[in-house]
């Protein structure tokens, strides 16, 4: 159906609403059983070959029946003799997977981290770590210690800022990966691709060295496809990130300083902020979530996907309170996850509280310098907002407000 990023599964699998997925009436046992008539097919299949183990079959293309394809009209023309010869190997020489491959991960540097952290890991003592060194070849630094986490306290986590880890040099690929509810990454320096890949909670903070002459926010400070899968937490980068920033991101909340083509590419929750130039083709197949970017240049729309999104000028705080009044609310008792998801009527101080978080978290000039011009620079932001996903929140809006007051509602209703 080609509708898994749109929320609106018709057999209710790739989707998270209730009334699809009240479509879905399959049972974990019929997916069993299916596998189960799977493997007693192969079986019958080896038996008529004369094979017991699937180690015996590898590499005996002997046994295909290459007849009737390359005798198929739509193979005439094709010559298919290197994929059915059966090259010679020295008996020593082992055709399958029969050794057990070292992974080093017994050397990774989170096997250390896991030691430093124990008291946070088994009595959820504050730890904080200021002397760790990193290299491109720590790939997926974090991703030991959150599974560390997750063994213990599930998604659910540790508090905020449990295990503080601070560190400098160059993050390798995916630095930060799945990090866990409750453990900070600060680094000094720069991260490779697939920084933040699945981030489950936790927070990941990157800027430039101290010693570093390079203006942050015209220079790349992460690399490829970051936040890959983000499904919660936040990030702060004083800096560029490259392209697919925040691909099928689903609600973490990450600032940035400039991204490659195709940021938000199939988002489909949180929220993202883009202090500088974006590339081609920014938010393809965005169904959730929104997006804020500083159009200084005035023409941020022609390298828009505007397939599914729509760009509004963001709401001002006076509008907001007007809105709040209206509907008889208030402002108190919202936290950051509830004004994220209330309508997004308060863009203004959405802003600032995220701007301001940035330029406390990493130091970043750019956004101190915009909270010091707020006047000028507030009407360059544009809001990127899904159209269905408005649709959404409209509609859940709109079922509170009748809860609150039914009568109300049947009044509208009729």
């Amino acid at each position: 159906m080609r509708k898994c990023h749109l929320n609106t599964c018709p057999v209710g699998v790739a989707t998270q609403d209730p009334e699809l997925r009240k479509r879905f009436t399959a049972r974990p046992e019929d997916v069993v059983n299916f596998f189960m008539f799977i493997a007693e097919d192969v079986r019958e299949w080896m038996a008529k070959l004369g094979y017991r183990r699937y180690d015996e079959m590898i590499g005996h293309a002997d046994r295909l029946d290459t007849v009737r394809v390359i005798k198929h009209w739509k193979a005439k023309g094709l010559d298919f003799s290197g994929i059915f010869t059966v090259p010679e190997a020295a008996s020593d020489v082992a055709i399958f997977n029969s050794e057990t491959q070292d992974h080093g991960l017994d050397q990774a540097l989170d096997r250390q981290l896991i030691e430093k952290t124990a008291a946070a890991l088994e009595k959820r003592e504050p730890v904080r770590l200021d002397d760790v060194v990193v290299a491109n070849v720590n790939r997926s630094v974090g991703a030991m210690l959150s599974g560390e986490v997750a063994r213990r306290y599930g998604h659910a986590g540790l508090p905020e800022d449990t295990i503080y880890i601070k560190a400098t040099g160059n993050g390798g690929q995916s630095f930060g990966a799945f990090l866990a509810a409750g453990i900070t990454l600060e680094l000094s320096g720069e991260a490779n691709d697939y920084t933040g890949k699945g981030l489950s909670g936790g927070r990941i903070i990157i800027y430039p060295q101290a010693v570093s002459r390079l203006k942050a926010d015209e220079n790349i400070i992460v690399g490829n496809t970051v936040l890959y899968g983000a499904i919660s937490g936040e990030v702060f980068f004083s800096g560029v990130a490259g392209e697919r920033f925040c691909v099928r991101n689903s609600g973490a909340t990450a600032v940035v300083e400039g991204v490659g083509d195709h940021g938000c590419e199939y988002m489909t929750g949180g929220c993202v902020v883009v202090l500088g130039d974006t590339g081609r083709n920014f938010a393809a197949g965005m169904s959730g979530g929104v997006a804020y970017v500083l159009d200084e240049d005035g023409n941020f729309e022609q390298r828009c996907n505007l397939a599914m999104v729509d760009l509004e000028p963001i709401t001002d705080e006076d509008e907001a309170m007007e809105l709040v009044d209206h509907q008889g609310g208030d402002m108190e008792g919202h936290g950051l996850v509830d004004v994220m998801h209330d309508l997004s009527r308060y863009d203004e101080q959405r802003l600032k509280l995220l701007l301001g978080k940035h330029h406390r978290l990493t130091g970043s000039t750019k956004a101190a310098g915009i909270l010091e011009n707020w006047d000028s620079y507030r009407s360059r932001f544009v809001k990127v907002m899904p159209v269905e996903y408005r649709k959404a929140l409209q509609k859940m809006q709109q079922q509170v407000n009748g809860e609150k007051n039914p009568d109300a509602s049947v009044a509208v209703g009729a």
